[in-house]
């Protein structure tokens, strides 16, 4: 089928497009490419811009007639809607084309005039009348393509987004993530205080051996020894007294 609309749509009057379009984008397309996308897609049953533009990269029949060009959905939906009566007419021209080789289906479209009234089928099918009213068919179908097509891209959805589902699963991530952020947040804490305890616990070790002893003696560069207030400041009478005991022993001496 997309050998069939290439070959059909590079058959058809489009100079009219041809003359007036220039596409959008850094890219321009032949409006034979857009419509052959848009006969394509239309008939198969994807309506939407978006997906037409995805299609081109997923489909083998797309990139077949897009020949592996990538129209976005811009440029796609923008050709549709400035050449909406010349696609509608040239889009009947396949259909009509596809009866006449007899095909009795063309992607969901039926060709062969099953939606007309019963009576009809007392008519010829080379009749005048049952052909024009097969016509009317085909017009109404492209007609009610094309407005399928305005409300796809009327939506601006993304492709398989369900607005209600996709809320629904942002609220779930959302109240996931405040849970996340709650649990590190209580880790933390729990650390901090942890932590905080034991430092406590250290000085009031420090500060309770320091009461016992009465002082702390440690030693300075010097070797010399210095006392220490409980406080673990340096106390100045322990200094007098040392200065005393030196000027003693130095009397002494002599």
């Amino acid at each position: 089928m997309a050998r069939f609309v290439v070959e059909v749509v590079d058959r058809l009057d489009l100079s009219a497009m041809s003359r007036s379009y220039r596409g959008t984008g850094s890219a321009s397309y032949h409006p034979a490419l857009l419509l052959g996308i848009l006969v394509y897609g239309y008939a198969t049953g994807v309506f939407s811009s978006r997906k037409l533009e995805r299609a081109t990269y997923d489909s083998v029949a797309f990139r077949f007639i897009a020949a592996n060009d990538h129209p976005d959905h811009d440029t796609i939906a923008t050709f549709r809607r400035r050449f909406l009566k010349e696609i509608e007419g040239l889009f009947v021209q396949v259909l009509e084309l596809a009866r006449e080789m007899g095909m009795l289906k063309m992607g969901t479209v039926a060709l062969d005039g099953t939606k007309i009234h019963a009576n009809a089928s007392r008519h010829s099918a080379l009749s005048y009348e049952h052909a024009g009213k097969i016509e009317a068919q085909l017009k109404a179908e492209v007609a009610e393509l094309l407005a399928r097509a305005e409300a796809a891209d009327h939506a601006d959805v993304p492709d398989g987004m369900s607005i209600p589902d996709e809320l629904a699963r942002r609220e779930q991530r959302l109240a996931k993530l405040a849970q996340a952020r709650a649990k590190i947040e209580a880790r933390a804490k729990e650390r901090f205080e942890r932590e905080a305890a034991e430092h406590k616990a250290k000085l009031a070790a420090r500060e309770a051996k320091a009461k016992a002893t009465g002082k702390y003696v440690g030693s300075n560069a010097c070797g010399r020894q210095r006392d220490l207030r409980g406080d673990g400041q340096a106390d100045p009478k322990a200094a007098d007294r040392q200065r005393t005991a030196e000027i003693g022993l130095q009397h002494r001496s002599h």
